[in-house]
């Protein structure tokens, strides 16, 4: 077990106080465990954090971590045309559902002006930045706070590679709990599955999918039915 663990409902109070403390560990080049709706997550923002997340994974650096994000923060930083940003601002606005855009960004946006080197290295892939979105209220919080300190910050699932999302902290391997200099326990993942899926995540290039995981066919209809778009594998 890490050292220290803090637990709260899902009040706003204590997620926005959840949020602020995952946020000074980091701060402080500590790795933190936090519960989105997806799956439980690892993320940092130093890179001594980055490089714990990927030892106690076990992770290939050719994975790229995502950023934490708002779809403001989507529409800030991915370099897309006005009408692929409108459609990833009504799918959070009118549909409520979790998904990551994989895009190509701007290197120079502010938003990324305090990211170290090789954090920005390794949470990008071929000139794109994958950017979750809308993963509960845990990561909701925390990209807002991180985006008011000028912060930016990135993780990936709170698992050894290949072993599938966990969706209880309880559930978490020990190598990875105990890296953790923070982690907070929201109980179970909304969309806990026995597939072990994470996010789904699109390229809005040509809108393929990166990979299916939660709503995926959901979002699937709503591409097709509301926007006219085939999400292709």
């Amino acid at each position: 077990m890490s050292s220290h663990q803090e637990s709260a409902g899902p009040d706003g109070a204590s997620v926005r106080a959840d949020a602020i403390r995952v946020i000074e560990a980091m701060e402080a080049g500590g790795m933190a465990i936090l519960p989105l709706d997806v799956a439980y997550a690892v993320l940092g923002t130093r890179t001594d954090a980055i490089k714990t997340i990927f030892s106690v994974k076990v992770r290939s650096y050719e994975k790229p971590s995502g950023m934490f994000a708002t779809w403001q923060m989507s529409r800030e930083l991915h370099v897309l045309p006005e009408e692929k940003h409108k459609i990833g601002k009504i799918i959070v606005e009118e549909y409520g559902l979790p998904f990551s855009i994989v895009a190509p960004f701007r290197a120079d946006s502010p938003a990324l002006r305090n990211v170290e080197p090789f954090v920005l290295q390794t949470s990008t892939k071929a000139g794109t930045l994958d950017m979750l979105i809308n993963a509960g209220p845990w990561h909701n919080a925390v990209a807002e706070e991180a985006t008011a300190r000028g912060l930016a910050v990135f993780g990936s699932s709170a698992n050894r590679s290949l072993t599938g999302s966990k969706y209880r902290l309880e559930d978490i391997e020990h190598e990875v709990r105990d890296a953790a200099a923070i982690e907070i326990d929201g109980g179970l993942c909304k969309y806990a599955n026995p597939e072990g899926k994470s996010s789904t995540i699109i390229d809005f290039r040509d809108f393929h999918l990166v990979r299916r995981g939660v709503c995926c066919d959901r979002l699937i209809d709503i591409f097709r039915e509301r926007f006219g778009i085939e999400l292709k594998d």
